[in-house]
């Protein structure tokens, strides 16, 4: 766990809050209404699961947290108070880290610069002229890789190098070190093996006992099962769910996403019924 004043850390002092809340949020696009009236909370320490069908509002929402999108009405608040997101670099301000499906990692990079991109460190050591401290990023680097379990050949590789599994734990990994109060992930083990799954799941536990808040964004309601403390259902743009973990099943959260009652057909299939109206 990183500790200096150059060094991301994963600790967060205690809040009185609920770290983050978003009160009646909405966005549209043109005619499209991605988000109507969405309201939820998340708490210190906890792992909250954001799940919907495609289309049904998720990717959004964390954009709006993130700053990458500034919602049309309502209000977010960090800790208690109100929060003007209008940029990435205004949430990161706050502790919000955020791993988008896009990873956000230049390629023509390597790894540590892409683990301190946009926070390189500069030394001004011989005078008021500033240039990239590559040495210090590099052994810096070696630690955060190290202290998450994340293999990589090394800091100093090509990000183009390495495979997909790899560049997706730089952009968790990232998040995860310099997350010190709230991390939101979207689908951060999509396309990723059992092994490389299990190890996102591990640093999401890694982050809840060190007190971060995590918003997670998955379709796979083992993950969501494994490691959620409580799960937000959004159909339409709308918040139609928001249940505890040990209160459900994973059959109940796809009923919950699938607006019906899921009925197994021969063969273990799922398919959806409407619920009829009593």
């Amino acid at each position: 766990m990183m500790t200096s004043d150059t060094k991301p850390v994963l600790d967060a002092a205690p809040r009185t809050e609920h770290v983050l809340e978003a009160r009646s949020l909405a966005k549209s696009f043109g005619g499209i209404r991605a988000l109507v009236d969405v309201s939820f909370h998340l708490d210190r320490g906890e792992v909250l699961g954001l799940l919907g069908d495609n289309g049904a509002g998720k990717s959004t929402l964390v954009k709006c947290l993130s700053g990458v999108h500034r919602p049309d009405a309502g209000s977010i608040l960090v800790d208690g108070a109100e929060a003007h997101l209008d940029s990435v670099p205004a949430a990161q301000a706050l502790g919000i880290e955020t791993v988008h499906q896009g990873l956000a990692l230049v390629e023509s990079l390597d790894v540590a610069s892409n683990l301190f991109l946009n926070r390189e460190l500069v030394s001004t050591r011989f005078g008021w002229v500033g240039w990239l401290d590559k040495r210090r990023m590099y052994r810096q680097a070696e630690e955060i890789l190290a202290s998450l379990g994340i293999r990589i050949p090394s800091a100093r590789a090509e990000t183009v190098s390495l495979s997909g599994g790899q560049r997706q734990a730089i952009a968790i990994g990232r998040a995860v070190a310099w997350g010190r109060h709230i991390v939101l992930l979207d689908e951060p083990a999509a396309a990723l093996g059992v092994e490389q799954s299990q190890h996102v799941l591990e640093l999401i536990d890694q982050l809840r006992s060190s007190g971060v808040a995590v918003v997670l964004i998955s379709h796979n309601m083992q993950h969501v099962v494994r490691v959620c403390d409580r799960a937000v259902v959004l159909r339409h743009g709308h918040k139609v769910a928001d249940v505890a973990i040990s209160d459900v099943s994973e059959r109940d959260l796809v009923e919950h996403i699938a607006g019906g009652h899921v009925a197994h057909h021969e063969g273990g299939r799922p398919a959806t019924t409407e619920r009829r109206q009593q």
